[in-house]
């Protein structure tokens, strides 16, 4: 704006100022110049979705890239993982050709692998608490793990 726009003598009239239509144009304009990523999108909504208050945390207490000895001549060995929540422990093996775990003590439960913008892959619990996929994990993942009335979320890693 120049000192040309006002006469002289007035400023700017705040009465006339409408800050939810400015904000409006604003988010119009940035729809278009700078629209947000579809994926970027689904991840924001992903992630919200498991906004669960309730959830418990399971904590990661052994993972074999930091915690395991290397063994000599064994090429690309699987990532073994062990998390804890309260007396539930879960022990996944991650590979190149899915995930392998177990529910200690066994019990029946619905677990959902997470990550990435795709749908959670849900994953079927025996009787003596083994569950398998057949995906391996891609970047970030969780498991969210739902066992009667309790709901637990592993931490996420990386694959």
């Amino acid at each position: 704006m120049s000192d040309h726009d006002f006469p002289a003598g007035e400023g700017f009239d705040d009465a006339e100022f409408d800050a939810d239509l400015l904000e409006e144009e604003l988010r119009r304009a940035a729809a278009v110049l700078d629209p947000l990523p579809a994926e970027l999108l689904q991840l924001a909504m992903d992630a919200y979705a498991l906004h669960d208050l309730e959830a418990r945390v399971a904590e990661l207490t052994f993972d074999s890239l930091v915690d395991a000895i290397p063994v000599r001549g064994v090429e690309d060995p699987p990532r073994m993982l062990t998390f804890r929540a309260g007396e539930l422990t879960v022990d996944v093996e991650v590979t190149g050709d899915g995930l392998l775990g177990q529910l200690l003590p066994p019990q029946s439960a619905r677990i959902e692998v997470l990550g990435g913008p795709g749908a959670a892959r849900p994953l079927t619990v025996d009787g003596m608490g083994r569950f398998a996929g057949d995906t391996p994990p891609a970047g970030p993942f969780a498991l969210r793990l739902r066992t009667g009335g309790d709901v637990i979320v592993t931490e996420w890693l990386r694959a």
